[in-house]
């Protein structure tokens, strides 16, 4: 099971350091799984008894995740496209945010962010400013 173990921490921070934005499997720990959408990472399973093996895929391949036209919201599915040195594959994905609160937070990129971001805007409230952050939306807004 993908992010199983001691180290399952540093299993979502080390790739959102790398600018990772969603991780394919095709099971994931429970703990592991809220971490990667704390860090602002996607968390995705194949569907229909689909895999990595069934489907050909390596790990060298370019992924692409059509999302722009679908509404984020929980255990959304999502097509992808991979393609490497002439081989491509497309395939069904959902995406494993399970709850309401686990959307808002990836929503915002994260957790921290979206603590920061709350902190803020009670920060600008009580000081009857505006917060005008780049960073105070949301990503589909």
């Amino acid at each position: 099971m993908y992010g199983s173990g001691s180290s399952r921490d540093w299993a979502a921070k080390g790739p959102a350091m790398l600018g990772v934005r969603a991780i394919l499997a095709t099971s994931f720990e429970r703990i592991h799984r809220s971490n990667l959408i704390g860090m602002g990472i996607l968390p995705c399973e194949f569907v229909g008894g689909q895999s990595a093996r069934t489907l050909g895929l390596t790990g060298f391949e370019h992924f692409t995740i059509r999302c722009a036209d679908v509404p984020l919201t929980t255990n959304q599915k999502y097509c992808v496209s991979a393609t490497r040195d002439g081989f491509q594959a497309q395939f069904v994905v959902r995406s494993r945010i399970d709850t309401a609160i686990e959307l808002e937070y990836f929503r915002y990129w994260g957790i921290l962010p979206y603590v920061l971001l709350h902190l803020r805007r009670t920060a600008a409230a009580a000081l009857g400013v505006q917060d005008t952050s780049p960073y105070a939306k949301p990503m589909e807004e």
